[in-house]
């Protein structure tokens, strides 16, 4: 006989799925902010077609994410320049970027490999909590 108390009650399991799916549709803004941030200190501004073959995505896709962008206040474009990111789009940037590298180091620090960890922290660092990365951040200064 199994114990009914180890398993979650299926509206919290709906609850992880949908806190899931959130955090995957904050990934992409938050990849597409940094990328744009990559490419305006590197050539000055963000070009859709320079944000569509570093994203490895389509024309109609890049505009598609930096139209959400613009919508949620991160980004704006000028006639005939390239995509900029406002005030609080280049804060996000830094807060991602910000967010890689403390989950890269960590999983160098535990004894993944630095190719393999940059990797891995694509994913990870999307959809680690405040509380968690407060933790890495804390036991990586112990370390």
């Amino acid at each position: 006989m199994t114990d009914d108390t180890t398993q979650p009650a299926p509206h919290e399991g709906a609850e992880r799925f949908n806190q899931a799916r959130a955090a995957q549709s904050v990934a992409v803004l938050e990849d597409y902010a940094e990328m744009i941030d990559d490419l305006i200190a590197e050539l000055g501004e963000a070009r859709i077609t320079d944000i569509a073959a570093r994203m490895g995505v389509t024309h109609p896709t890049a505009i598609k994410a930096v139209g959400r962008l613009k919508r949620e206040g991160l980004a704006m474009s000028r006639p005939y320049r390239g995509v900029f990111l406002t005030e609080a789009g280049a804060a996000l940037a830094a807060r991602v970027r910000a967010r890689h590298r403390v989950v890269v180091d960590l999983l160098v620090a535990v004894g993944v490999p630095q190719d393999t960890a940059e990797i891995d922290a694509e994913g990870l660092e999307h959809h680690v909590s405040d509380v968690t990365l407060r933790a890495f951040e804390a036991f990586l200064r112990r370390a």
